[in-house]
């Protein structure tokens, strides 16, 4: 998700993660909270920034190392979904079977299912607290999730709703290893007016409807949690389970359809020669239109036949799925390797997504070459309301950006991008944000040269203002955050440190190693941070430590300087004393420019802080210097960099 709100004024314009560092640091953004270090929780005195974290004990299910243990288990739960779209009443209405796989090793009472579309209810949690402003608010009364049969077939289940929860009464316990299958049936209406994750965009040829986080899903049980029944507030997205989806969606003729999941019956839903178009796009790395901008709107250009018509997808190990539909789509298609890429949008926003399949096309090969393959057979951009937001196989980008090149890449790439994150490593984003959101942000900022050439990552120093602001650490949960808070720390901070770690502390090649080794061990599985933390030291081979303190755990800034400088001769060599004055460590780099302007780099291991905070360093040449500065490639987040140079003639 892009984060699109401040709590200090109005809505932000909806863009990419690349223009957002722009947005967040204003003066006013400095100088908001200055006191909140002072209040946040400090560490114990007996605590160092060396010392070993207090991570929870390895077992058999999770591992010292940091990969899934010989008895890691998850559940599983597919669904057969049917729903419909009745247009004029705004009505999205549903049945779904439900088969949930207990792979826990203990029986089950009970299970909780998420109903996610109560938050728009005038008394939900979400509306009452500022956390329903992150996905809108209701507009105008609404009922939110309406049921009208919880059972086995025909026969009825006891069940409570508790806000966004359901808890939903089993006739026996759920043994270990056995499977429970249940029938839900049940409405909502979509708003007028709900610009988060999901909603509808009024353009020239008709109406976008975006529809997610719309199903009765069963909430995880875990090894670390057990039910996790965290409401829906807004800001916290969702931690769902792997499972197959068989969906079935009804709609207008008329409409385009584009979903997570394989399309099963093109031959029912597209013109002959759209068929022909499709298959030639299975086959093509340049973009193939199916329907065009002068098709819209054509009878056709859509099937013989009258009411109704039904498209039917099969999404295999997903989380959730999401779908849009609509009469104004334009709708254009590519392959990469064995993906389909698609791109879904009106003509309103063109000219800019005229290249939306090609951007999203370009972002999966980079992430594929660095990372790891794309998971899934389908990709599918869809220009609407929303102005970022993703889901297996399908994500949600502003359809009203018409013109910026820049601002479209941006958001696709930082969408597809949670395709890894947390699609293909499936995180806890109501309890852990930044191991999606920062860590895409953190692969943002390399995918940006596979569209734009001759970009560059961003420096550490360029968000050393923000250090000083948040006065919370990152792993806060995100429903605890304000809207400034969560983009400075679950994604830019997160995104940075990642860089920090890869460019200035480990090094590109041993990080790399490192990172894919995580992802490899965790692909469709649900890491925890000591997860990350284990696996990122276990393929590293570094005591990470203080980093992960520093950086996560802990709001701790970095503030490294030179102290003095023992002027060098020709008999021997400077002598320069470094102090640290704040809790974070980092690697230092001195750069001395000598006096016949020959330079040294020396670089001072991050354990050598272990024992004080003011060590020397000598150089290696000898004679006099004139300049010497600490982090001359201004790498680090260093908050005082007053204190980074030194001359001869102070």
């Amino acid at each position: 998700m892009v984060c699109s709100r401040s709590p200090v004024g109005p809505l932000l314009p909806r863009r990419g993660p690349f223009v957002l560092i722009s947005l967040l640091l204003p003066t006013v953004l400095l100088a908001q909270r200055r006191d909140e270090y002072a209040r946040a929780p400090q560490p114990r005195p007996d605590v160092t920034i060396f010392s070993q974290l207090d991570l929870p004990t390895p077992n058999r299910l999770r591992t010292a190392s940091g990969a899934p243990g010989p008895d890691y288990w998850q559940q599983q739960v597919d669904y057969t979904i049917a729903v419909s779209l009745d247009t004029a009443s705004r009505t999205v209405r549903g049945t779904e079977h439900i088969t949930y796989y207990n792979n826990s090793p203990e029986a089950l009472d009970y299970v909780w299912v998420h109903l996610e579309q109560n938050i728009l209810r005038k008394d939900s949690i979400g509306t009452r607290t500022d956390g329903g402003a992150a996905v809108g608010g209701p507009s105008e009364p609404s009922d939110g999730v309406v049921l009208s049969h919880v059972g086995v077939g025909d026969k009825d289940l006891m069940y409570q709703v508790y806000d966004t929860m359901m808890r939903v009464e089993v006739p026996q316990p759920i043994a270990a290893g056995s499977k429970f299958e249940f029938d839900v049936a049940w409405s909502f209406q979509v708003p007028q007016q709900v610009f988060r994750r999901y909603g509808t965009m009024e353009t020239s040829k008709g109406t976008i409807w975006e529809i997610a986080q719309w199903f009765p899903a069963v909430a995880v049980f875990d090894d670390v949690h057990g039910w996790n029944t965290l409401p829906y507030l807004g800001t916290g997205e969702f931690y769902m389970n792997y499972g197959n989806v068989d969906l079935a969606i009804t709609v207008p003729r008329d409409h385009l359809v584009v979903a997570s999941g394989v399309l099963q019956n093109p031959e029912e839903v597209f013109t002959k020669t759209q068929q022909e178009r499709f298959a030639a796009a299975r086959k093509s790395a340049d973009t193939v239109i199916i329907r065009s901008q002068e098709e819209v709107g054509d009878p056709a250009s859509r099937p013989a036949g009258d009411g109704p018509l039904t498209w039917r997808f099969r999404a295999e190990n997903v989380r959730t799925v999401a779908w849009a539909s609509s009469e104004a789509f334009i709708l254009d298609a590519c392959t990469t390797g064995n993906t389909l890429v698609q791109s879904a949008y009106s003509e309103d926003s063109l000219p800019v997504w005229g290249k939306s399949t090609q951007m999203l096309r370009t972002a999966i090969e980079g992430y594929n070459a660095r990372w790891f393959p794309y998971p899934y057979p389908v990709a599918t951009n869809v220009g609407g309301v929303e102005g970022g937001m993703e889901y297996p196989m399908i994500i949600f980008c502003s359809g009203q950006n018409r013109r910026s090149e820049q601002g479209l890449y941006g958001v696709t790439t930082h969408e597809i991008g949670h395709n890894w994150f947390p699609m293909l490593i499936n995180t806890d984003e109501r309890r852990h944000a930044w191991m999606d959101e920062g860590f895409n942000t953190f692969i943002n900022k390399y995918s940006t040269q596979d569209w734009f050439p001759n970009s560059k990552p961003p420096r550490g120093s360029s968000i050393a203002g923000m250090m000083r602001s948040p006065g919370v650490p990152i792993v806060t949960n995100a429903d605890r955050l304000n809207g400034m808070q969560l983009g400075l720390l679950q994604y830019e901070k997160t995104g940075f440190g990642l860089l920090i770690l890869r460019e200035s502390v480990l090094g590109p090649e041993r990080f790399d190693y490192a990172f894919r080794t995580y992802i490899r061990r965790w692909a469709f599985k649900s890491p925890q941070p000591a997860d990350f933390f284990r696996t990122m030291e276990d393929a590293a081979g570094m005591d990470l430590a203080w980093f992960w303190r520093g950086w996560f755990l802990e709001d701790a800034m970095l503030d490294q300087g030179i102290d003095s400088v023992r002027q060098g001769s020709d008999k021997r060599p400077a002598r320069i004393t470094l102090v640290n004055k704040q809790r974070m460590v980092m690697p230092v780099t001195v750069r001395a420019v000598f006096e016949d302007d020959t330079t040294e780099d020396k670089n001072v291991p991050v354990e050598a802080w272990s024992q004080s905070d003011r060590i020397t360093v000598s150089l290696e040449g000898k004679g006099k210097v004139k300049e010497v500065r600490l982090d001359a490639d201004l790498q680090l987040p260093d908050i005082d960099r007053k204190n980074n140079l030194w001359t001869a003639d102070q």
